[in-house]
């Protein structure tokens, strides 16, 4: 299911108070089909920037982005997106949520008989998944933020998408919320085999939950440094206290200090 992601020379540019801001210059990146790669970077690097050109809800100037060997053009079931702030619909039950969605994707309402009941199945799996099964009646304004958040992943995952977008989605919870959404996510990454790339500040987070950290420079936004990270296997809290993490998200924080005060000009997206 899972497909690699090429970008190359990829610039994008925007008007802004009568003149033209460079967004981002040049981008090269190549996503592995089933990897996990958070992007990280200063204010004004064009992280969300470039999320939005992959999942083709914005078009690059120049350059290419190419998913499993095909150039984009738009957007595709092939590709979801969640959001910060949750966009779901409150008039809509959970359950009511995460079936809508399908039909949206899909782009038809008169599924048959046995399509209902298998996209039924395959919402009641997710919602399992996500731990929201003993509220799947409830809607958005009963539930807190953290559960509105896995309302919003269990819907962009009903499509069974090769690629999951995340943009800062858990910039709005608490610190012990966000943990569980980590583990979460993890678990999620782990049995829907689905490619993420994953747009923070955390740089904690960028570390605990990436294969790959991608850091950003801003003015214009570019790659500048690639981190592999080298933790094996399954991630557990402790590891957020273990010397080689320590190591690693010092080096990103010390990098985005050096490359924020580098370049000039108005901030990317």
């Amino acid at each position: 299911m899972s497909r690699a992601i090429a970008i190359q020379g990829v610039s994008r540019s925007f008007a802004l108070r009568g003149s033209t801001v460079l967004a981002l210059d040049r981008v090269d990146l190549a996503i592995s089909a089933g990897e996990f790669v958070t992007l990280v970077g200063a204010s004004g690097c064009g992280k969300s920037t470039l999320l939005r050109l992959i999942a083709g809800l914005d078009e690059p100037d120049t350059g290419s982005i190419a998913v499993g060997g095909v150039e984009i053009d738009g957007p595709g079931v092939d590709r979801a997106m969640v959001f910060q702030n949750y966009s779901l619909f409150p008039w809509l039950s959970v359950i009511g949520n995460v079936l809508f969605s399908r039909r949206l994707a899909a782009n038809r309402y008169d599924f048959t008989a046995s399509e209902r009941d298998g996209e039924t199945a395959r919402a009641a799996a997710l919602l399992d998944l996500m731990g929201l099964t003993r509220v799947r009646d409830a809607y958005p304004d009963q539930l807190s933020g953290g559960m509105r958040q896995r309302v919003a992943i269990a819907r962009a995952l009903m499509s069974r998408p090769a690629i999951l977008l995340m943009d800062e989605p858990f910039g709005a919870l608490d610190a012990q919320t966000r943990e569980v959404m980590h583990d979460l996510i993890l678990d999620v990454f782990v049995k829907e085999k689905t490619t993420i790339v994953f747009v923070t500040h955390d740089v904690e987070e960028a570390v605990y939950l990436g294969q790959r950290v991608v850091l950003m420079a801003p003015h214009p936004g570019r790659i500048d440094t690639i981190y592999p990270v080298p933790f094996a296997g399954e991630r557990h809290p402790d590891l957020r206290l273990e010397p080689d993490f320590l190591h690693l998200k010092r080096a990103v924080m010390q990098r985005i200090r050096e490359t924020s005060v580098i370049g000039t000009g108005a901030a990317a997206r």
